[in-house]
């Protein structure tokens, strides 16, 4: 149901925005895609942050002596006037992604640029995107998180996300190995994970020294880091990057995997702090058996939920921006499940922000305590 394995091909091979892109016919005005309005209180600050690891060379690309990554914040602003709004995708990745003569304006984000963080002590999550899949990749989610007063860092997990700009113009293209026997990529897969991981765990060290002013982030934005409470979420391999790396650092309190099967030593070591599994509607496959072996392995908070009507693909920003593009409803549907791309996106917002609020709030979470009529897509599995 959940394959990672799968579906991440898809995502990297045909269902990234290429398909948009080569749908006829092209309209006499383009289409300016849009991303949902963010549903919380403040308005919204970004910056992106160039990492380098010394400590390693890059795992794919091995004359790359060092492990570089891109990570983008996104926080509550103080004041966003004269901060002008990000692009969804840096401009070396947006003319790979969109050429001239698709018919398309790919979305303006509502995070403002440089802004000042609004004062306060802010819950940090940090998101991982899918196999082949860029940080931007869940900007809808993570956009209404930040509404709602959290710091999100995303991370670009490079040569594993498809296309990765820095800031000196060099674009790091998609270099995982693709073997076409099943055994030998879950053996990729296996290695991603791991890369992952000590991708994860290096940006949370780093955020210790950017919380003490080193590099120098927009005014108000160090200080509002609260590390005493961070969270992780992530779709996909990213959902399963989550999981792992909570098995192996503490530092991170909570948890949600969105649709993505579980891999790692935290199959055999389990989790004792909250985690939240958030899944797409169950197929003729069955149950996806890392799901069944890893719920058994959860000693602390848990919940596993379903999304009527979605497809593994629902858990992303690709949804609603294909489906503004122009694509058939019929093909929309083959990709993403019958489920309307807005509607996907704001079930997802109210229980991913429902269980942070739970766990690094210590707030009521009332959604997750069982079916609500608002919300009658999402099914209870236990």
């Amino acid at each position: 149901m959940r394959r990672f394995l799968v579906t991440a091909l898809l995502a990297v091979l045909a269902a990234a925005p290429a398909p948009v892109h080569a749908t006829p016919p092209v309209p006499a005005t383009d289409v300016r895609l849009v991303l949902p309005e963010p549903t919380g209180p403040y308005r919204i600050g970004t910056v992106s942050v160039h990492l380098v690891d010394r400590s390693r060379a890059d795992p794919w690309v091995p004359s790359e002596p060092a492990r570089e990554l891109m990570v983008q914040f996104w926080y509550p602003a103080r004041d966003v006037r004269a901060y002008p709004r990000a692009p969804w995708v840096s401009p070396a990745v947006a003319a790979r992604l969109n050429p001239p003569g698709s018919g398309l304006v790919l979305p303006v984000t509502h995070g403002h640029v440089g802004a000042p963080a609004r004062p306060g002590r802010h819950p940090v999550v940090v998101y991982s995107p899918g196999l082949g899949l860029e940080r931007t990749s869940g900007t809808a989610l993570v956009e209404d998180l930040a509404s709602h007063g959290y710091v999100v860092v995303t991370i670009d997990h490079t040569h594993d996300a498809g296309l990765v700009e820095f800031p000196d113009g060099r674009v790091a293209e998609l270099a995982i190995p693709q073997p076409p026997d099943p055994a030998e990529f879950e053996k990729v897969v296996a290695r991603a994970l791991a890369v992952r991981v000590a991708d994860t765990r290096f940006t949370l060290d780093r955020l210790r020294a950017m919380a003490r002013g080193r590099p120098s982030l927009p005014r108000g934005l160090a200080g509002s880091l609260d590390l005493g409470r961070v969270g992780m979420f992530g779709a996909s391999l990213g959902g399963a990057t989550a999981a792992e790396v909570m098995a192996e650092d503490r530092r991170v309190r909570a948890g949600v995997n969105l649709d993505g099967s579980i891999a790692g030593r935290v199959l055999d070591a389990g989790l004792d702090r909250p985690f939240l599994q958030f899944g797409s509607e169950p197929t003729d496959d069955g149950p996806d058996e890392t799901w069944e072996a890893f719920w058994e392995r959860l000693r602390g908070p848990r919940r596993e939920l379903a999304l009527t009507g979605a497809a593994h693909l629902s858990f992303t920003d690709l949804h609603t921006l294909v489906q503004q593009g122009g694509l058939p409803p019929a093909q929309v549907a083959e990709l993403f499940g019958p489920i309307d791309g807005e509607r996907s996106i704001a079930v997802q917002r109210a229980y991913v922000g429902a269980f942070f609020d739970r766990h690094l709030r210590h707030r009521a979470g009332g959604l997750l305590r069982g079916p609500s009529p608002r919300f009658r897509e999402v099914v209870f599995v236990r």
